[in-house]
Parts: structure tokens; C-alpha cells; sequence
């Protein structure tokens, strides 16, 4: 059956706090999904952010972002007070221009919470806290060492801290470990907080028919606990310095190429102890969302390795993938498993086959259909097993395409779409997307809204300028739009029957 959903990230919904957070906005914007006649909530990834604010860089594949943690909830149990000077000055400052300071204040909060919670817990109360990090060990651990050990170093990179512990030689763990207990269990008692305000969130929306449609990022950080504590699993020298990283060559869009840095995997290591760190972490996924949206899927295939050191994309060389030897040993582990595979750029004949033989849906952007000549993004050419987009969060909104795109770009796309001012030019490329045969259509909030550039979410190789700080106001979310979302749902068939929805979970 046909279904549409909305992508908005959770630090942008509206809330006192900084950015948006697990809380109450939260249910309430489930709420104008259920009623919308939507069966899906798409978010970008939820881990910790590190550099630039994107959540494409994350200090962990596994931990949740604290910035996410609804402060509300903490007042409501009791763990800081509503009256709190650090929680006033956050409400009084409004917007942060990055999450730097904002993290600042909200560490204030989370570590008098967890002397509350150290001094005051009920013996239920602390068994459930110990039970999430015996079960999350394999990941927790090293994650709350690495995180003490970044504030104990003045918040520097890893690969600049003091040999003996940046190599995590025994002796020196051990004696960092105890040196930093404390501040490491405040660190597992903030994602114990995360993860339990997120699967609260969760069981709420599958309860109101809507199910979770998370993001997978490919890569993962530098300056991550993973590559930090698994070293043999990517490009390193012996230093554990980045040998080659990674990154897009150029094209008609960036003519230097993205340079996104991060560090590559030794996908021979990798296939030697038989994909293990994937199958975990795509376990681990299949647990936190309903369907999962693998960022960079063509990687999987090859992948373009840039000289570390090298301060553009120009140099560079694809290197072979594990293609379809790792996702068999997922689906042999995991069995049929949730994915998207973002698809995206240049394919070659060997990532389409890739893709077919995966199962996997890929994605239409109709942005990207209306600039040649019969594009595969041009509704005709969709396929059912595929997710269609108008744009996703690296792209302009709607508007702010058509009104910067060229003329004969404009042109196509109004024939095309049959669009007319009277509807909007976003709502006749809602109508088109959602009268693609595609299975899921997923529309960003901002073109629901109708707005510009001016609320575009990420401008893809640059820092700043807004990135990843777009927020709804607060009252947008009002009955007369939730009720033209619906009219639209229903009149292209897309309205999911009204029954509280069974997920499928993957044991541990």
C-alpha cells in the first residue's frame, strides 16, 4: 500500500529550550501526523554532534545527542529545578547561533541531574539504569570513557591527546578510567536519559500509526569513540593518522568536489572477521527506528578515497567496495532488515545492479528530474519500490529551487507538474510526488509550509550560514494545514488504515 510521511528533524520543532527536543512538541507534531493521514516521521541521525553541528559527524554510531534531551521532562521528575539559573539563561537567550554554547549550558543541567539521581534514586530506579549499561556495553563503555577523556583534555580532538592514551595502551586506560569513574557514569546516566525519553517518543508514535523512519549515516566521524577504540577497522597508518579519507570528486555542482574527511574503512579487515561492526551496528538501527535510510549507499559499492592532507576533492581514486558480500552477511545474520538506500549522484551500471540484487529502495528527488532530458527522478520513470522525495535536507526547499533554477529548468518543471500560482509551487510538486507509483513519498516540512531558501536545512560542503538550524515557530501545525496534507493523502491513495501498527523488533 502507498504511504507518505514528513522529514522534519527533532531539534527543529519549536520548544523553550535552545533546539527541539524529545518532549511534549515532539508528541505533539506525531499528533499532526496521525491526523494528516501520514504514516511516517523521517529524522536525520540522532547521535551526538560534533563538528559544523551536523549530525553527519557524530562522536558515536551508537550514542543519542544530549542537546535532544527534553529538559521538561527532567523538571517533571523531579532531577533539576524549573527554577534553575543555567535552565533560565538557556529559556532567556532564545536561539543559538551553534550548539556549542547551547551544550555548555545543558552539561550544567545533566550533571546536577545526575547528582540528584546518584543521591535520590529508588533501588527500581538505579536496577534500570545499571540493566541499559550492561545491555549497551559494547558500545557505552568506550563511548563514556572517550567523552571524560575529551573534557579532561579541554575538548581536543583525540588523535592530539597524550600518546600512551590516544594509542589506549592497557595501563593508561585503566588508569584513566579510574581517574575519570565519576564522570563517565555521568556520561552513561545522560544517555540512559536519552534513550529512555526516545523510546518513550517512539512507543507513542507507533501507537498513533506512525512509524519511525531514521538515517544511517556511512561514515563515521574522526573524532569518534569508534575509530578511537576499533582503530584496525579503518584507513590508519601506524600513528593512527588517517591514511586516505573520504569524499565526492567534482562535479556540475562543486567544482572542487566535497571533501567530507572522514576516515575509510579497511573493508578487507573488515571482511576477514565477517562484517561483524556492521552487522551490530545495523542491528543496533533496526532496534532505534522502523525503517532505516542509509546515507552514501553507492560507497557500499566503491568509494572515492582522497589523500589525507589534501584540502579539496580534486585528487582522488575509487577504490572497491564490499558490494554485495556485506549485505548478504546482514541479511544472513538479521534476516530481511528495514533499509532505504540513498542512492543518489553518479550510479554505475555495477551500483544499479548492486541495488536490485540488494532489494533495497532507492530514492527519487524530483528536484533533480527537470534539468535534461527524460531524467530517471521524472515521476514516469519511478518505480513502486522506491522512496520519492521533492528534496531532502541536503537540497533547497521548493520554492527556493524553482525561484533560483534556470529558465529552462522552470519551464520543464511547469509543464511537467501542470504547476499554477493559485495552488503553490510547492503543493503541485507535493501533488506530483505523491501521485508517483513510489511506495512512501516523503515531503519536507518546509514545503508543507511553503517557505524559501531562507529555510533550507544544509548547504552540502560548507560550515555555518545557518546550517542545521532551521526550527518551526510554534504554531504552524494548525488543523486548516494538517487537513489540505490530508486531502491530498487521500486523494492519491496514501492514507494508512486506522489500526495501532505491530513493529517487527530484532532480538538482542
Amino acid at each position: 500500500m502507498h504511504s507518505c510521511g514528513i522529514l522534519l528533524h527533532i531539534s527543529s520543532l519549536p520548544g523553550r529550550y535552545g533546539i527541539g527536543t524529545m518532549g511534549n512538541e515532539a508528541r505533539k507534531f506525531v499528533d499532526f501526523l496521525s491526523e494528516s493521514g501520514q504514516e511516517y516521521w523521517q529524522i536525520l541521525p540522532i547521535g551526538p554532534t560534533g563538528f559544523g553541528d551536523s549530525p553527519y559527524q557524530s562522536y558515536s554510531a551508537y550514542a543519542g545527542n544530549p542537546l535532544l534531551i527534553d529538559l521538561e521532562t527532567l523538571i517533571d521528575e523531579g532531577l533539576i529545578s524549573a527554577d534553575d539559573h543555567d535552565l533560565n539563561v538557556i529559556e532567556k537567550t532564545g536561539h543559538f547561533e551553534s550548539y556549542g554554547k547551547l551544550g555548555s549550558f545543558k552539561q550544567i543541567l545533566f550533571k546536577k541531574a545526575f547528582a540528584k539521581f546518584s543521591s535520590e534514586a529508588s533501588e527500581k530506579q538505579r536496577e534500570a539504569f545499571e540493566n541499559f549499561c550492561r545491555k549497551n556495553s559494547f558500545w557505552l563503555d568506550d563511548y563514556a570513557l572517550f567523552t571524560a577523556l575529551k573534557a579532561h583534555f579541554k575538548d581536543v580532538m583525540w588523535t592530539e591527546w597524550e600518546d600512551d592514551i590516544r594509542l589506549r595502551k592497557p595501563d593508561t586506560v585503566k588508569k584513566y578510567s579510574q581517574l575519570l569513574a565519576k564522570d563517565a557514569n555521568c556520561v552513561k546516566f545522560i544517555q540512559y536519559k536519552f534513550f529512555e525519553q526516545y523510546y518513550a517518543l517512539k512507543k507513542y508514535a507507533n501507537s498513533k500509526g506512525i512509524k519511525i523512519y531514521g538515517d544511517m549515516p556511512i561514515y563515521v566521524s574522526m573524532d569518534s569513540s569508534d575509530i578511537w577504540a576499533s582503530p584496525k577497522l579503518f584507513m590508519l597508518d601506524k600513528d593512527r593518522r588517517p591514511v586516505k579519507v573520504a569524499g565526492c570528486p567534482p562535479d556540475d555542482f562543486s567544482p572542487t568536489g566535497q571533501l567530507w574527511g572522514n576516515p575509510l574503512y579497511d573493508w578487507e579487515y573488515m571482511e576477514k572477521t565477517h562484517y561483524k561492526w556492521w552487522i551490530a551496528r545495523v542491528k543496533y538501527s533496526c532496534r532505534l527506528f522502523d525503517l532505516t535510510r542509509i546515507d552514501h549507499f553507492r560507497g557500499f559499492e566503491s568509494f572515492y578515497a582522497i589523500p589525507y592532507g589534501n584540502e579539496t576533492a580534486e585528487i582522488g581514486e575509487w577504490l572497491p567496495g564490499p558490494s554485495m558480500k556485506l549485505f548478504r552477511a546482514i541479511k544472513e545474520e538479521l534476516g530481511n532488515v528495514a533499509l532505504v538506500a540513498e542512492d543518489l549522484g553518479f550510479l554505475t551500471a555495477d551500483v544499479r545492479k548492486m541495488l536490485k540484487e540488494s532489494g533495497f529502495p532507492g530514492m527519487n528527488v524530483l528536484e533533480f528530474a527537470f534539468g535534461g532530458e527524460n531524467s530517471n527522478y521524472l515521476p514516469h520513470n519511478h518505480v513502486r519500490n522506491s522512496v520519492t522525495y521533492i528534496g531532502t535536507h541536503d537540497n533547497d526547499t521548493a520554492v527556493g529551487w524553482y525561484t533560483s533554477s534556470d529558465k529552462k529548468t522552470r519551464k520543464n518543471a511547469k509543464k511537467y507538474m501542470s504547476l499554477r500560482k493559485k495552488e503553490g509551487i510547492n503543493w503541485g510538486m507535493i501533488r506530483t510526488a505523491y501521485a508517483s507509483v513510489s511506495d512512501l513519498v516523503i515531503i519536507q516540512m518546509q514545503d508543507l509550509l511553503g517557505l524559501g531558501s531562507e529555510a533550507r536545512m544544509n548547504v552540502p560542503s560548507t560550515i555555518g550560514g545557518g546550517n542545521w538550524s532551521w526550527r518551526l515557530k510554534g504554531d504552524e501545525l494548525n488543523k486548516r494545514l494538517s487537513e489540505r496534507v490530508l486531502e491530498y493523502a487521500k486523494r492519491y491513495f496514501r492514507v494508512p488504515e486506522k489500526k495501532k501498527i505491530k513493529v517487527k523488533f530484532i532480538k538482542k
